[in-house]
């Protein structure tokens, strides 16, 4: 009989990127960028197993990554490789494989989110549910004035200026975490179900690596707290 799980992490990861070569690879303020993301996710103890969904296992053993009690590889099918896929179709495939009550995803360009937040999302997704809420995913929350590209305000009155903390706060969201059961992921085909709880991430843990410039600003982020730990040690 398969393995029914409490939760589990989806931790999709794969060998060529197109904006960074090679980024879940290449070596981020002293290890391997997708090392950061998945020591976060082994120092939350409530998560039962991390599901890697990859074409790269070669490339993680080489790093010396190799399945454990709490980690599994799965081989990515030909038909979702590619930069052209719908992660949705990825995760499909792994919540079709996998049985759990939860599923928590997140990527390997999130390296500096915390495994203290990743609790908290989860506490946040459990009280949701008993109000009826079926999902959670993680946002950046903005109060400041808005506009088109023609210059059309979107969300203020250039003529009645309120000071931005008085604007209504318009949420983005950030891919640093999604939470959800297989019955919302099913109802709507996607990581974000019919309700979801939008769950404001803390500012510094939320840089998303999307290019080279936002590697660097990550990096300089990392070692910065890394150098600010190493102070408080001493």
């Amino acid at each position: 009989m398969a393995t029914k799980y409490n939760l589990v992490a989806l931790l999709p990861m794969k060998a060529n990127s197109e904006r960074v070569k090679g980024k879940n690879f290449r070596e981020f303020a002293g290890k391997p960028l997708f090392r950061w993301i998945l020591d976060t996710l082994l120092g939350v103890a409530a998560i039962d197993c991390i599901i890697i969904n990859t074409d790269a296992r070669s490339i993680l053993a080489k790093h010396g990554l190799e399945e454990s009690n709490r980690i599994m590889i799965r081989d990515r099918k030909a038909e979702h490789c590619g930069d052209m896929v719908s992660m949705n179709k990825i995760l499909e495939d792994d919540i079709t494989n996998v049985d759990a009550d939860t599923y928590l995803m997140t990527h390997t360009t999130n390296p500096l989110i915390s495994s203290s937040t990743m609790t908290s999302a989860l506490k946040a997704y459990s009280e949701g549910l008993i109000t009826g809420k079926d999902c959670l995913f993680t946002v950046n929350k903005y109060q400041t004035r808005f506009y088109r590209r023609n210059g059309d305000p979107v969300n203020h009155d250039p003529n009645n200026l309120l000071r931005t903390q008085d604007l209504e706060p318009w949420f983005e969201e950030n891919s640093n975490l999604y939470i959800f059961s297989r019955d919302s992921f099913y109802k709507t085909k996607a990581r974000i179900g019919q309700s979801p709880i939008l769950f404001e991430t803390p500012t510094i843990e939320s840089q998303d690596i999307d290019n080279n410039v936002d590697w660097r600003i990550a990096e300089v982020m990392a070692l910065a707290a890394m150098l600010a730990r190493s102070h408080s040690n001493h």
